[in-house]
């Protein structure tokens, strides 16, 4: 086994996992962003709803104990780490104990599969931090290429849209549209990344895996000042118009996510499914991919890659493999507007 990299470590957002910890956890989110305390106390009852527990906290243990698995029965023997953005385990704090194991450079799977500022250079310099935290020593940390249009990506979610569907009487299932959602982002920080672009990309890969020309991809979440474009159409718009025009069913797939956390089980299965029930719309949600057998296959193959034992670099679709270092100028953050207004701030978890 190569001895370029003796670990990995899976980085994500973090949440909270109880009600003491909902408020200290968003402080950490909103820190040095002008956000109103109101705007922070309500979006804490979203939390609240769910008793304080972000589910991505679990998540991310249950996709660990699956790559533990994998690894061990497979290879490559590396130990796996956990480090977040905004709670426990903090990635400063998951540098350290990794120096005093004894690890000096690790490779580094960030829990989003697409190009963007906030899913993509924001982990690169949230290493760079914490790294300067964890002061002298602390391990080299080389992030892992978006996933996009890899199969072991793009498989599972074709099969939880097919199974959706399948809920559906056979004699309307060919009309039911297909509702793809992913997180927005301001114009721009769109504009200067692939996001949209990836999305789009892989919209057509699922859409073509179930035998459809195409779905609408749709966008949801949106944070910000309301002077600030941000990418659209948004998705309850989007479930208005299609019952103006006498839609009746449809499936809703959060495509730009890669586990079913808060925005998924609030802003869609809770808020997009209340209005489709004031509308009259059956909405099924397919799963994100989660702990797919495929989609845990598909780190460890990604992990190879870098380690030089899997020279395939698999995609799907046109756009082909990204690179696996990132451009020094790569997904820079947004223009911030000259006057700061109240508004949602971008809380993901």
């Amino acid at each position: 086994m190569s001895t370029t990299y003796d670990a990995l470590l899976i980085l994500s957002f973090g949440g909270p996992e109880g009600r003491k910890e909902v408020i200290p956890f968003l402080k950490n989110v909103l820190r040095g962003k002008s956000v109103p305390r109101e705007r922070m106390l309500e979006v804490a009852e979203h939390y609240y709803h769910f008793d304080g527990k972000s589910p991505i906290n679990g998540q991310n243990r249950e996709l660990i104990a699956a790559l533990q698995k994998e690894f061990s029965e497979k290879g490559p023997e590396l130990p796996i780490y956990w480090g977040n953005r905004n709670w426990h385990p903090l990635l400063a704090d998951t540098l350290r104990q990794m120096q005093k194991d004894g690890i000096q450079r690790a490779l580094g799977f960030v829990t989003s599969a697409y190009s963007s500022y906030s899913s993509c250079r924001q982990y690169l310099d949230d290493i760079a931090q914490a790294r300067e935290e964890a002061g002298p020593g602390a391990p080299e940390v080389d992030k892992i290429r978006v996933f996009y249009n890899h199969p072991g990506f793009i498989e599972p979610l074709i099969e939880n849209v097919g199974k959706a569907l399948a809920q559906f009487p056979e004699d309307v299932r060919g009309q039911v549209p297909i509702v793809f959602t992913a997180h927005s982002v301001p114009l721009s920080m769109a504009e200067t990344c692939r996001y949209v672009e990836q999305l789009e990309e892989a919209c057509r890969l699922v859409a073509a895996g179930v035998g459809r020309s195409g779905g609408t991809l749709v966008y949801q979440s949106r944070s910000g000042p309301p002077s600030q474009l941000w990418l659209e159409p948004d998705v309850f718009d989007h479930l208005r118009k299609l019952h103006a025009t006498g839609v009746r069913n449809v499936v809703a797939m959060p495509i730009g996510f890669v586990s079913d956390h808060m925005e998924v089980l609030y802003d869609l299965d809770t808020e997009a499914q209340g209005l489709c029930r004031e509308l009259g719309i059956r909405m099924v949600r397919a799963p994100a991919a989660g702990r797919h057998p495929k989609f845990v296959a598909m780190i460890r193959e990604l992990v190879l890659e870098r380690l030089g034992e899997n020279q395939e670099r698999r995609f799907l679709g046109e756009l082909g493999p990204r690179p696996d270092v990132c451009p020094a100028d790569c997904c820079p953050g947004p223009r911030r507007p000259g006057v700061t207004q109240p508004g949602r701030p971008a809380i993901r978890s």
